[in-house]
Protein backbone atom coordinates (compact mmCIF):
# COMPACT_ATOMS: atom_id res chain seq x y z
CA UNK A 1 0.00 0.00 0.00
CA UNK A 2 3.04 2.60 0.75
CA UNK A 3 6.58 2.50 -0.26
CA UNK A 4 8.34 5.60 1.12
CA UNK A 5 11.57 7.30 0.98
CA UNK A 6 12.89 9.21 4.08
CA UNK A 7 15.64 11.58 4.57
CA UNK A 8 17.17 12.43 7.35
CA UNK A 9 18.50 16.34 7.75
CA UNK A 10 20.94 17.45 10.39
CA UNK A 11 20.35 19.09 13.70
CA UNK A 12 19.15 22.68 13.31
CA UNK A 13 15.15 22.72 13.13
CA UNK A 14 12.44 21.99 10.58
CA UNK A 15 14.29 22.52 7.38
CA UNK A 16 16.72 19.44 8.51
CA UNK A 17 13.64 17.49 10.14
CA UNK A 18 13.32 13.90 9.22
CA UNK A 19 11.10 13.53 5.88
CA UNK A 20 9.65 10.72 4.38
CA UNK A 21 7.47 10.05 1.07
CA UNK A 22 4.80 7.16 0.91
CA UNK A 23 2.65 6.55 -2.44
CA UNK A 24 -0.96 5.27 -1.39
CA UNK A 25 -3.45 4.59 -4.40
CA UNK A 26 -7.34 5.05 -3.45
CA UNK A 27 -9.13 2.53 -3.17
CA UNK A 28 -12.63 2.16 -3.42
CA UNK A 29 -13.36 1.36 -0.19
CA UNK A 30 -11.91 4.68 1.02
CA UNK A 31 -14.37 6.85 -0.83
CA UNK A 32 -18.38 7.35 -0.46
CA UNK A 33 -21.15 6.69 -3.52
CA UNK A 34 -19.86 10.02 -5.58
CA UNK A 35 -16.12 8.08 -5.41
CA UNK A 36 -14.70 10.89 -3.08
CA UNK A 37 -12.30 10.02 0.00
CA UNK A 38 -14.13 10.18 2.90
CA UNK A 39 -12.52 12.66 4.97
CA UNK A 40 -11.26 10.57 7.97
CA UNK A 41 -9.10 8.48 5.47
CA UNK A 42 -6.89 11.46 5.64
CA UNK A 43 -5.91 10.21 9.15
CA UNK A 44 -5.18 6.80 8.20
CA UNK A 45 -3.27 8.30 5.43
CA UNK A 46 -1.01 10.48 7.76
CA UNK A 47 -0.42 7.19 10.14
CA UNK A 48 0.69 5.49 7.12
CA UNK A 49 3.31 8.79 6.67
CA UNK A 50 4.38 8.70 10.41
CA UNK A 51 4.85 5.08 10.15
CA UNK A 52 6.97 5.28 7.02
CA UNK A 53 8.94 8.05 8.63
CA UNK A 54 10.04 6.25 11.69
CA UNK A 55 10.32 2.91 10.11
CA UNK A 56 13.01 4.47 7.52
CA UNK A 57 14.50 6.47 10.78
CA UNK A 58 15.15 3.31 12.15
CA UNK A 59 12.35 2.95 14.99
CA UNK A 60 9.25 1.19 13.84
CA UNK A 61 6.45 1.20 15.73
CA UNK A 62 6.86 -2.13 16.95
CA UNK A 63 10.24 -1.32 18.07
CA UNK A 64 9.14 1.56 19.87
CA UNK A 65 6.29 -0.80 21.95
CA UNK A 66 8.79 -3.70 22.82
CA UNK A 67 10.66 -0.95 24.54
CA UNK A 68 7.87 0.37 26.64
CA UNK A 69 6.72 3.07 24.74
CA UNK A 70 3.60 4.72 23.43
CA UNK A 71 2.94 7.88 21.02
CA UNK A 72 -0.91 8.05 21.23
CA UNK A 73 -2.23 11.19 18.96
CA UNK A 74 -3.38 13.81 21.35
CA UNK A 75 -4.06 16.53 18.79
CA UNK A 76 -5.07 16.06 15.10
CA UNK A 77 -6.09 18.73 12.15
CA UNK A 78 -6.72 18.63 8.80
CA UNK A 79 -7.01 21.23 6.19
CA UNK A 80 -9.06 20.07 2.85
CA UNK A 81 -7.57 21.72 -0.09
CA UNK A 82 -9.14 19.38 -2.80
CA UNK A 83 -11.13 16.28 -3.00
CA UNK A 84 -9.10 13.06 -4.09
CA UNK A 85 -11.11 10.71 -5.68
CA UNK A 86 -11.09 6.63 -6.28
CA UNK A 87 -7.97 5.33 -8.10
CA UNK A 88 -6.05 8.68 -7.25
CA UNK A 89 -2.42 8.08 -6.90
CA UNK A 90 -1.40 10.59 -4.24
CA UNK A 91 2.11 10.93 -1.98
CA UNK A 92 1.68 11.37 1.37
CA UNK A 93 4.50 14.01 2.47
CA UNK A 94 5.44 13.99 6.13
CA UNK A 95 8.21 15.93 8.08
CA UNK A 96 8.85 15.39 12.28
CA UNK A 97 9.47 17.70 14.88
CA UNK A 98 10.48 17.90 18.69
CA UNK A 99 7.89 20.13 20.60
CA UNK A 100 9.25 19.21 23.72
CA UNK A 101 11.06 15.98 25.19
CA UNK A 102 8.02 14.30 25.41
CA UNK A 103 5.90 15.35 22.73
CA UNK A 104 6.62 14.81 19.13
CA UNK A 105 4.74 16.45 15.91
CA UNK A 106 4.14 15.08 12.52
CA UNK A 107 3.22 17.39 9.51
CA UNK A 108 1.79 16.31 6.21
CA UNK A 109 1.46 17.54 2.73
CA UNK A 110 -1.06 14.69 0.81
CA UNK A 111 -0.53 15.19 -2.96
CA UNK A 112 -2.07 14.17 -5.98
CA UNK A 113 1.07 12.52 -8.21
CA UNK A 114 -0.84 12.96 -11.39
CA UNK A 115 -1.11 16.77 -11.45
CA UNK A 116 0.93 17.55 -7.91
CA UNK A 117 -2.23 19.25 -6.42
CA UNK A 118 -2.06 19.41 -2.77
CA UNK A 119 -5.12 17.77 -1.84
CA UNK A 120 -4.76 18.25 2.18
CA UNK A 121 -2.30 19.45 4.91
CA UNK A 122 -2.20 18.46 8.39
CA UNK A 123 -0.56 17.86 11.87
CA UNK A 124 -1.05 15.30 14.72
CA UNK A 125 0.52 15.78 18.17
CA UNK A 126 1.47 13.00 20.50
CA UNK A 127 2.70 12.22 23.98
CA UNK A 128 5.24 9.63 24.62
CA UNK A 129 4.33 7.05 27.09
CA UNK A 130 5.48 4.22 29.08
CA UNK A 131 4.41 0.85 29.97
CA UNK A 132 2.17 2.44 32.60
CA UNK A 133 0.50 5.23 30.70
CA UNK A 134 2.77 7.85 32.16
CA UNK A 135 4.11 10.55 30.40
CA UNK A 136 8.14 10.16 29.89
CA UNK A 137 11.06 11.40 27.55
CA UNK A 138 11.16 9.96 23.89
CA UNK A 139 14.64 7.59 23.84
CA UNK A 140 17.84 9.71 23.16
CA UNK A 141 18.27 8.41 19.93
CA UNK A 142 14.95 9.44 18.70
CA UNK A 143 14.94 12.99 20.22
CA UNK A 144 18.55 13.70 18.83
CA UNK A 145 16.61 12.24 14.75
CA UNK A 146 13.94 15.36 15.83
CA UNK A 147 16.09 18.24 17.17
Amino acid sequence: MSSGQTETGRKGGAANAPRSSSRVRVRYAETDNMGVVYYANYFVWFEVGRADLLRESGWTYRDMEREGFALPVIEAHCAYLESAKYDDEIEVRTTGAMLSPVRVQFSYQVVRTADAATLATGTTVHATLDRTGRPCRLPARVRTLFA
